[in-house]
């Protein structure tokens, strides 16, 4: 939560200004429910980890742009797959997550444990996110696919087994040339893998600060395919 707040008031200070220059600059990335039948819920890593099905603390935020302000080589059909990956390279080598990569670096980048991890922005801003790509000793890419890519998330990627928190983050991106555009969607489930528990592992204070930490590294995001 501490780490939350420090970034969005980086961003709200140094950025934007205020809390109604934030509102405006996210007013269009939305909020929509999540199915219960989401694929999410039925992929190997889920499965695996949640192994006592604990309930989850669950969001999904969607963004449309026009195609008409992507950059062109993003969307050629040879290219397929090239807008998910920009748009992954957005979300960790953008601004919004720029304030938790350097707190993440300061602490647990080395020499020998982590050396082969995703650190610097160039590095984040060029990978292609392939399966297995480690990211700042806190995300693991664990699935792939023209149209999405999921991370692992709530621990370090070096800890493969059940772990107390754990969650996976989706970025997807679901082009309709129909309407001319391009929708982008971030999509997060956090649960504790250990154990057993009974409620969500976010009160609704937490919940409402990753929904505004959503919010910033959608525009992040997108801000990296559009010219």
């Amino acid at each position: 939560m501490g780490l939350i707040s420090k970034t969005l008031n980086t961003i709200v200070l140094g950025g934007v200004g205020t809390a109604g220059g934030f509102a405006f600059w996210t007013r269009n990335s939305k909020f929509v429910p999540i199915s219960s039948d989401d694929a999410i819920f039925s992929s190997a890593a889920y499965l695996r980890n949640n192994p006592n099905k604990n309930p989850q603390t669950k969001d999904l935020c969607v963004r449309k742009v026009p195609l008409s302000k992507i950059k062109p080589q993003l969307l050629e059909k040879e290219g397929e797959g090239k807008l998910v990956e920009a748009f992954c390279a957005g979300v960790w080598g953008g601004i919004g997550y720029a304030y938790q990569r350097s707190y993440l670096e300061k602490k647990y980048r080395n020499s020998t444990t982590t050396a082969h991890q995703l650190w610097t922005r160039p590095e984040l801003l060029s990978s292609t996110y392939d399966v297995g790509t480690q990211i700042t000793d806190h995300f693991e890419v664990v699935s792939k696919t023209p149209e999405s890519i999921v991370v692992r998330c709530g621990d370090s990627p070096l800890k493969t087994g059940v772990r107390d928190s754990d969650g996976l983050f989706e970025m997807g991106v679901k082009i309709n040339r129909d309407e001319g555009v391009a929708e982008f969607r971030l999509k997060s489930v956090f649960y504790k893998g250990l154990g057993r528990a009974e409620n969500p592992p976010m009160p609704n204070h937490v919940e409402f600060a990753h929904r505004l930490y959503t919010k910033l590294w959608m525009e992040s995001a997108v801000s990296n395919v559009m010219m």
